[in-house]
């Protein structure tokens, strides 16, 4: 029974768009896309979810935390579960936050990061191997409760995607351009709403099944 493992951030997790800061919701299992996917794929899968908001390629959030650090986030997350056969890694959306300075190279290297993570050599040998697709999120755009902290971050998002296809072909991952697929919602300019969660797990289950 294959196992695929989610890494990734809020829209992983599966946070609604807001229209406030402070309330924390989160959409039900059957509409988030890591559960629209499990249901595509079929019941011979095994889906783990590993969505936490907040959640940076290679920065430690001065607000949130330190933990936000994708690249520790993964260690963990890979000592945690296993064995696994597909790791899909959807990051970048908060390091375009201004406060981190990260132009879209600066992003590509924390996804670089991230991959050299998943492909050493002792974490593959731990999980008897594993495939790993790249998933560029959609663009953002500045608008709604959190526009501010995202100033500048729809001119570096909207060009990550040839940035991390070239990663990923790099690395021989997989990779998806969520973009190409959904978009963020206008309520917030980072979430996706229920529809977007339904198209994205349904393009990921589809890329999955290639790897």
């Amino acid at each position: 029974m294959p196992t695929i493992l989610t890494f990734g951030d809020s829209n992983t997790y599966g946070t609604p768009p807001m229209t406030e800061r402070g309330p924390h919701h989160r959409f039900g299992p059957d509409i988030r896309w890591p559960g629209v996917m499990a249901r595509h794929l079929g019941p011979d899968w095994t889906v783990i979810e590993e969505g936490l908001p907040g959640r940076t390629t290679r920065f430690a959030d001065p607000v949130m935390g330190d933990h936000m650090n994708g690249l520790t986030g993964l260690k963990i997350a890979l000592g945690s579960h296993g064995p696994i056969d597909v790791l899909t890694i959807m990051l970048g959306t908060n390091d375009s936050k201004m406060m981190f300075g990260a132009d879209a190279m600066g992003i590509t290297a924390g996804i670089a990061g991230l991959l050299a993570i998943a492909h050493d050599d002792v974490t593959q040998t731990r999980h008897g191997g594993f495939k790993t697709l790249i998933i560029c999120p959609p663009p953002v755009t500045v608008t709604g409760c959190i526009g501010d902290v995202f100033y500048n971050g729809n001119t570096v998002s909207r060009a990550l995607p040839r940035y991390y296809a070239d990663l990923a072909a790099h690395w021989g991952a997989g990779f998806l351009d969520a973009g190409a697929h959904i978009a963020v919602s206008p309520v917030d300019g980072v979430h996706f709403d229920e529809t977007a969660h339904a198209t994205l797990g349904q393009a990921v289950a589809s890329a999955a099944r290639s790897l």
